[in-house]
């Protein structure tokens, strides 16, 4: 993996890739804050944030924000998360100075005009709304918040209802001057770039702002298990099982990859075999990870008819528990990993994803590593790895779950036991 990257004076940093191929550019404004970082007046402001800076400044207008992305038929959005923040665009690379033009201003110079904040308040909460009545959602909210209790993690991105309404213009303008600056941003870009030509037109943009490093309040998570339920006379009961995983950095992520394609991912996988397949009961399984600077987590997700969550569950921890007595064979270990070299090339086919991987990786101090040199670390792992990573995970005592269904919390807790 070929990369450049520059920090300017200020302390910003500019990484990029090339790829001759393309005639576009993605482009990533990435802000290394996020919901982990409120205070308790601020919970949901990095997400209101990324809604309002697209109001503009004093100089731009809403309607002229999104009028100069259309006009060069740019894609352009923002997201958050509970480490980071991203302004993103991907445009031709002849308008690469348009779009560096609008993201800059709009984030070195917000308006936070009121009646601005009063409306896009309202759409916040909206987007709160559409979120709670899915209870997909509502599930992995809940189970989030049981592995992660009493823990910065464990608050919503969205915020609240509440804490969105009583937030105030001072709260939200706070926030940014504490957390967005030089020192805490990457400008990260791939596709048609010129890694020389495009640091000039970022310093131009960037060069003056000021601002240092952020730091983050990073701890363990005090774990204990834990049901979280949000009662609902839903046709299909929506559970994750899970427990605490393994941080960002953990060497130990590349055996945890294997083992959770092993066990849920796919039409392969252990558990959507022995759970849909063999016995039709779920049309959705799978499982997955999370994984942040200090802390981490796995889990199982699986939609069921209620009366059918005993059954569901009991062949859940089975398979888990197989996982840590016996491993996996050699078979399921080359199947994965030949599945997952094709879908890491994949995945890395163009700018948008590779842009993505630039900047989160820059911003979270992790190595970057090219295509060869990933399919590498995945190749080493051997199945002892795997099953060394099964019994540290699954076979943990401490297991939470996150709900929503016609049940009590009462009513799962049997099947924390491992």
């Amino acid at each position: 993996m070929h990369y450049d990257l520059t920090t300017l004076g200020n302390g910003l940093r500019i990484i990029t890739e090339e790829m001759p191929s393309l005639r576009s550019v993605a482009l990533g404004c990435w802000l290394d804050t996020g919901s982990r970082d409120e205070n308790q007046n601020e919970a949901g402001v990095s997400h209101f944030l990324e809604h309002l800076l697209f109001k503009g400044s004093e100089k731009l207008s809403a309607r002229e924000v999104s009028d100069t992305f259309d006009a060069i038929g740019a894609e352009s959005n923002a997201f958050t998360s509970k480490e980071y923040t991203c302004f993103w665009a991907r445009l031709l690379d002849q308008d690469l100075d348009t779009g560096l033009d609008v993201l800059s201003e709009i984030i070195q110079r917000p308006a936070f005009r009121p009646h601005e904040i009063d409306a896009e308040r309202q759409v916040v909460i909206e987007e709160i709304n559409m979120y709670e009545d899915d209870p997909n959602d509502v599930t992995f909210e809940n189970f989030t918040r049981a592995v992660f209790a009493d823990h910065a993690l464990e608050e919503p991105v969205l915020g609240s209802r509440e804490s969105i309404r009583a937030m105030t213009r001072d709260d939200i303008d706070g926030y940014w001057k504490r957390r967005y600056g030089a020192g805490s941003m990457v400008v990260a870009a791939a596709g048609s770039v010129d890694h020389d030509k495009f640091v000039e037109l970022v310093s131009e943009r960037f060069g003056d702002w000021s601002g240092d490093a952020v730091d983050h309040d990073l701890a363990p998570a005090d774990v204990s298990p834990r049901v979280n339920v949000t009662r609902r006379d839903t046709e299909q009961a929506h559970i994750v099982l899970g427990g605490p995983g393994i941080n960002r950095t953990d060497e130990r992520r590349w055996a945890l990859e294997v083992l959770n394609h092993v066990m849920g991912s796919g039409m392969s996988s252990r558990l959507f075999r022995e759970v849909r397949e063999e016995r039709g009961l779920a049309y959705s399984i799978y499982g997955f990870k999370l994984a942040y600077a200090d802390n981490g987590a796995w889990g199982v997700y699986v939609g069921t008819t209620p009366s059918q969550t005993d059954t569901a569950l009991g062949i859940i921890r089975a398979e888990l528990a197989k996982a840590v007595e016996e491993g996996i064979t050699p078979e399921e270990l080359e199947r994965a990993k030949g599945s997952m070299r094709g879908g890491l090339a994949l995945a890395l086919e163009d700018g948008n994803s590779r842009m993505i991987r630039l900047g989160r990786d820059e911003l979270a101090g992790m190595e970057h590593l090219s295509v060869d040199e990933r399919l590498a670390k995945l190749d080493a792992v051997g199945l002892d790895e795997v099953r060394s990573v099964a019994a540290d995970l699954y076979g943990a005592e401490t297991r939470m779950i996150g709900a929503v269904g016609p049940f009590a919390e009462e009513d799962l807790t049997q099947y924390l036991a491992v």
